[in-house]
């Protein structure tokens, strides 16, 4: 039948533009401009027996030639030419490179470190909180978390490539190079270094240079040396928010010690639920982790119950020394009881199931426990107050007897304005005095 057709080539074509122009297809074009049409294909494929070689010779001709016709009606050929343009090449180059310096810094554990950073800045700030300096320290704080992420990687690779959930990073996949990754570690860990020196205060870039070397050449080897390297670890977590704190009042005190040390007990139980789901990615890496010497996980189920335990008393500490309130010693209580009660399951019953349970309960206990500690801190400002007053009853004689030395012709005297913002305390109440 189609041998006596003359106009096989137009009708081919006007069915093209239909598959085209339609709905049963959506492109009958390949990245290369050949055309692909299976919809035709398979529609004659039931009498490709009736066709003869010569039309077999013109199809085949028709598919792999890349004609001015066809591509003048081609969807793609418009789009190509905007690909291969400067803006769309620099914008995917950007695209790329953003998405693998993300990956590199693991910035959704940046951030976290960000976080406990800039809590520690506002429990350390007392009644005025600079969001200014707070802004500079979580960016600087941010900027060296991520350098310490990025060595990480750099000295893991071969490690990396052999565990599965890590196989993809840039480094292990090939999306970045090693001298690359080394570059932007080491340049955006001297600028975060250096914004802390220069916006917050030195013992501040001290802490954060201190935690970088820690994280990226102490703990990082130690990983594939002894399973120690889980409490060096918790070491290295601790630190953010003492840095934090030290930005804020330029000292380390006491009360400074309540969220690290929350943060350091807090860590060995993640990390023991974490390394117990992840035993065999982590034996595959070359790691020595605890869990792996413990084939019953008896051991690591009890590490993890008790550093849980040693949580308990923070909430009272935080109370005691003035740090907060009354009831936040009762809401870490209970929040410390309810990881607890998740650690002793693990340890009844000692199962994947439980496992992620307390790494579920672990991920819940410090972002409230911090919230806790922000909403029930005391600012200073009630004990301050308190103090004056004390003073003003004991020195009542001594200003009764030097009353005559502030007033003149029967009118008080005035202290200057400077008495009111004396420093470092530029917060402090203008002091009140009483007309005679």
């Amino acid at each position: 039948m189609w041998r006596n057709t003359p106009s096989f080539a137009p009708k081919l074509l006007s069915n093209l533009k239909y598959y085209h122009h339609g709905s049963r297809s959506p492109s009958i074009f390949n990245a290369n401009g050949i055309v692909f049409v299976p919809q035709f294909l398979s529609r004659c494929s039931s009498s490709s027996a009736a066709i003869p070689p010569h039309s077999d010779s013109l199809k085949s001709r028709f598919l792999n030639r890349k004609s001015d016709g066809i591509r003048a009606f081609s969807p793609t050929s418009s789009a190509a030419a905007v690909d291969l343009s400067p803006l769309t090449s620099a914008m995917q180059l950007a695209r790329h490179y953003s998405r693998c310096y993300w990956e590199l810094s693991k910035a959704r554990l940046s951030m976290l470190v960000v976080a406990t950073s800039g809590t520690g800045y506002i429990l350390g700030s007392g009644n005025a909180v600079d969001f200014a300096g707070m802004c500079w320290t979580c960016a600087g704080t941010m900027m060296v978390a991520a350098s310490a992420n990025s060595l990480n990687q750099v000295f893991e690779i071969s490690n990396d490539a052999k565990m599965k959930r890590t196989r993809r990073r840039p480094l292990p996949s090939g999306r970045l190079t090693i001298s690359h990754a080394a570059t932007w570690a080491s340049s955006v860990g001297l600028a975060g270094t250096a914004l802390l020196a220069c916006k917050a205060n030195m013992l501040a870039a001290g802490l954060a240079a201190s935690n970088l070397f820690l994280y990226a050449f102490v703990y990082t080897p130690l990983k594939q040396i002894h399973p120690v390297n889980t409490w060096v670890g918790a070491i290295v977590g601790a630190i953010p928010p003492l840095l934090g704190w030290a930005a804020a009042s330029g000292q380390v005190s006491l009360n400074a010690m309540i969220l690290p040390a929350a943060l350091y007990f807090w860590q060995i139980p993640h990390f023991m639920a974490l390394a117990y789901l992840c035993r065999k990615d982590y034996a595959d890496g070359g790691f020595k982790m605890f869990s792996l010497a413990d084939a019953s996980g008896q051991r690591t189920a009890l590490v993890a119950l008790r550093n849980c335990l040693y949580l308990v008393p923070l909430g009272y500490l935080a109370y005691d020394w003035g740090v907060t309130s009354g009831w936040f010693c009762l809401e870490s209580s209970l929040l410390t009881l309810a990881i607890s009660a998740s650690a002793f399951s693990f340890y009844r019953d000692r199962t994947v199931h439980k496992a992620r349970r307390m790494f579920h309960a672990s991920l819940l206990y410090l972002p409230v426990f911090m919230s806790g500690l922000l909403f029930h801190r005391i600012s200073g400002e009630s004990e301050l107050s308190s103090s004056l007053e004390a003073q003003e009853l004991d020195s009542g004689t001594d200003n009764q007897k030097s009353k005559g030395r502030h007033t003149i012709a029967g009118t008080q005297a005035r202290a200057p304005v400077a008495y009111a913002s004396v420093a470092p305390f530029p917060f402090l109440p203008a002091p009140s005095y009483s007309v005679p």
